[in-house]
């Protein structure tokens, strides 16, 4: 980890999110950004670009989502940019698998332990495999859902990847350029 200190929150409504307090007990440097998220609104990606970007001094491609699969039937996460694509084929070769679907919405938030548009890699409900797109290195910090829709988390990309367990490799296509 890049750090043994951890930022206060100083918010009671992220406080309990299962990714934060995975990253408080693991000792993980992050920041907790919230936003106010329109109800009814289902583009959750795009909706906390807007929302964060200007006011946290970030890159729109430093904003990852975290995406639900199936490959071989087998769930798996995928964490990629947020205006990018999950290449099914090459998710399911990161895996050393033959086929990848995308999850339904509730076997997302039954894996994940959260509803759709709050999913975050941090404190997933189930063990699986986690990916992130090879796009991850291009960044020293990152910011993930925080695990309820409003609330993002700013860390260390290697600090994600190592919370995590998981894995880096290209499974992005139409990833972000700016």
């Amino acid at each position: 980890m890049t750090s043994g200190r951890r930022r206060a929150t100083g918010t009671s409504r992220a406080g309990g999110t299962p990714a934060i307090v995975e990253l408080q007990r693991l000792g993980i440097d992050h920041q907790v950004h919230e936003y106010t998220h329109r109800d009814g609104s289902r583009d959750f990606g795009d909706e906390v670009v807007r929302e964060l970007a200007t006011t946290c001094g970030f890159p729109p491609s430093a904003f990852f989502k975290t995406l639900v699969w199936l490959v071989d039937e087998k769930a798996c996460v995928a964490v990629v940019p947020v205006p990018a694509h999950v290449s099914p084929k090459l998710l399911a070769a990161a895996l050393r698998g033959r086929r990848a679907a995308i999850a339904e919405a509730k076997t997302a938030e039954r894996i994940s332990g959260s509803t759709l548009g709050a999913i975050s890699p941090i404190g997933l409900r189930r063990r699986v495999p986690i990916v992130f797109d090879s796009s991850i290195a291009e960044h020293a910090r990152v910011m993930v859902s925080g695990g309820r829709r409003g609330v993002e988390v700013e860390l260390a990309a290697e600090d994600l990847v190592a919370a995590t367990n998981g894995e880096v490799a290209t499974i992005a296509t139409n990833p972000f350029e700016g």
